[in-house]
């Protein structure tokens, strides 16, 4: 078992597609296409990556996916659009292949590690701060932001409406009623065709609403080609007289709903067009896709209680490596030897 380090994509052995296929079950931000897509399509991401590995007989263990911003500060290889980060981790010898990791990192000599945003109760990166910390290395936590999910529990649409708030099953009732009346609409939903004619319908929501520029416009493209190859892409348009009006980018990645991005045309507000849009995606991603948890991703928006029903927190996990801290830990091992 050995620490290697790759600075180009494709110099990862094929091995790592094991780890990549596991990982993407528990979520899309760890996928292959995840990553790939984000190094393709970030203007200012990517320059000096850092694949920090650990590799068996040609087999890799672990993948700790880092940028270099500077020679000793490393951060998580992320973007804007990352709501979750993690190590991928081969997970028969967790401990032993941590341990291996952390050694390599901290002989590379790094005086800042710092990854965001994870999960409180992510376990792969709990084996890490242990192995982090017995070499010396402090380990800091600090609160990133919120993020809102909901459990269906196998329960159909009309039920999961049927818990929403008054308010908003009235609201949406009447504004359709009103819209379908006043002017008709109706919504296409994109999942693994004419994927080009959805993203530019997005893009042209997107600029007549309340949102700023995009920055990432490439990546979004790229990201909506990559679910669509794998049938993940949930792109759903509302038109009004063959306009596009309001957009949401979700997809569906083994069982879970992810939303990812929502826009509608101010112009058109007092019909809520994005709450529609909701409704009837909500009632695909339950009804269809048969969905077991729906994430709405970053932020502690008051709107995203009223479609959720659970709040847990994300993080970001800082690791602190300075000669101070490693002549502490030296010291305190050569006392546990004398002890021992």
């Amino acid at each position: 078992m050995e620490f290697v380090c790759y600075h180009e994509w494709n110099q990862l052995p094929n091995s790592a597609d094991s780890l990549f296929a596991r990982a993407s079950k528990d979520s899309i931000f760890f996928s292959r296409h995840w990553f790939e897509n984000l190094i393709r399509n970030s203007p200012d991401n990517c320059q000096n990556i850092l694949l920090a590995c650990v590799v068996e007989d040609g087999n890799v263990l672990a993948i700790l996916p880092l940028e270099m911003r500077s020679r000793d500060h490393w951060y998580a290889l992320t973007n804007l659009y990352s709501s979750l980060y993690t190590l991928l981790l081969d997970e028969r010898r967790p401990q032993e292949i941590t341990e291996c990791l952390a050694q390599g990192l901290v002989k590379r000599k790094f005086s800042l590690l710092r990854l965001d945003p994870v999960a409180e109760d992510d376990r792969n990166l709990h084996y890490l701060q242990l192995a982090m910390e017995s070499l010396g290395v402090g380990c800091h936590r600090k609160f990133r932001f919120y993020n809102w999910i909901h459990h269906t529990w196998g329960q159909a649409f009309t039920e999961y409406m049927q818990a929403r708030p008054a308010r908003v099953r009235n609201t949406i009732a009447r504004k359709a009623r009103k819209l379908d009346r006043e002017q008709g609409y109706t919504i296409r939903l994109f999942t693994d065709t004419n994927v080009q004619q959805a993203v530019d319908d997005y893009n042209a929501v997107y600029n007549k609403s309340w949102k700023a520029n995009e920055l990432y416009g490439d990546f979004i493209e790229g990201l909506a080609y990559r679910l669509a190859e794998q049938g993940w892409l949930r792109l759903a348009i509302l038109y009004i007289g063959g306009k596009a009006t309001a957009a949401q980018f979700w997809f569906v990645v083994h069982g879970r709903a992810s939303i990812f991005k929502l826009a509608y045309d101010e112009d058109w507000k007092h019909y809520s067009p994005g709450s529609i849009l909701t409704c009837y995606l909500m009632e695909h991603v339950i009804d269809s896709d048969k969905v077991s948890e729906i994430d709405f991703l970053t932020g502690n928006d008051s709107y995203k209680q009223d479609w959720m029903s659970e709040r847990r927190e994300r993080s970001s996990l800082s690791f602190i490596n300075t000669p101070e801290s490693g002549a502490r830990a030296g010291r305190l091992i050569n006392w546990l030897r004398k002890l021992i």
